[in-house]
């Protein structure tokens, strides 16, 4: 005799703490199951719009475009600016988040060890947060971090990041930003500038793209150097493989 469960509602003499652990179970089974039929479907179809744009006091440009119609420098930029084991890694540079940590331990300026895979699973599905709602979002981070790791390619990340990263002031994905910056799209981008766009990244609002002075300029110039070896060694292989 075949034995079946079925989860019934908690009844009313229910103790508060059985029936707050029953809908707490609830929605919990509910968040994986939309997270993981979210993530399957921007597989195959463009994030329409992001908490971050959504949230822009300035608005928001942006212009979907596939990865085909990306110059391949503007890939190499970000691997050899944001993510240099991005073929390697499984979503999580242990390496990169270790040194972190211990120039963090050191003081001054706190600086992250995200890969591009966390930031893409940070820009498509959570919000930027600071305070406590950061460290919320950090675990969040980790769970989106592996379904896209799973269920896209890295091909995919990689297409999915260039259309959703802020590239300047209510300005998103690279395209957008080819066309604001060089009024020529992403697919003609050349090293140089591939690499300043890559530079500015971690600071969109602030940092200077074209006419770039001090720290912005001389990162450029060393992501741009970068870039070369990443194409060359092959470092972006798992986009174009």
């Amino acid at each position: 005799m075949a034995f079946k469960f079925t989860p019934t509602r908690p009844r009313r003499n229910s103790g508060m703490a059985w029936r707050l652990g029953w809908w707490t179970g609830r929605l919990f089974i509910w968040f994986v199951l939309g997270s993981v039929a979210l993530t399957v479907v921007y597989r195959f179809v463009p994030p329409p719009v992001t908490l971050t744009m959504l949230m822009d006091p300035n608005g928001f440009a942006r212009d979907w475009t596939p990865l085909s119609r990306i110059d391949r420098n503007m890939v190499s930029a970000v691997i050899a600016g944001e993510d240099s084991r991005f073929c390697d890694h499984d979503g999580f540079d242990r390496d990169a988040i270790e040194q972190a940590m211990e120039r963090n331990a050191k003081g001054g300026k706190l600086r992250g060890g995200s890969t591009i895979s966390q930031q893409t699973a940070k820009n498509v599905f959570l919000w930027q947060g600071t305070g406590w709602s950061r460290y919320l979002r950090k675990g969040l981070e980790v769970w989106f971090t592996f379904l896209i790791e799973n269920i896209w390619d890295k091909r995919r990340i990689m297409e999915v990041y260039l259309n959703v990263a802020e590239t300047g002031i209510g300005t998103y994905g690279v395209e957008a930003g080819a066309q604001r910056y060089y009024k020529h799209s992403a697919a003609k981008l050349t090293r140089v500038e591939a690499a300043r766009i890559a530079a500015a990244l971690p600071s969109p609002k602030r940092r200077a793209v074209t006419n770039a002075t001090g720290f912005t300029r001389r990162h450029g110039n060393t992501i741009a150097k970068r870039s070369g070896v990443v194409q060359s060694s092959g470092y972006d292989a798992c986009v174009y493989e």
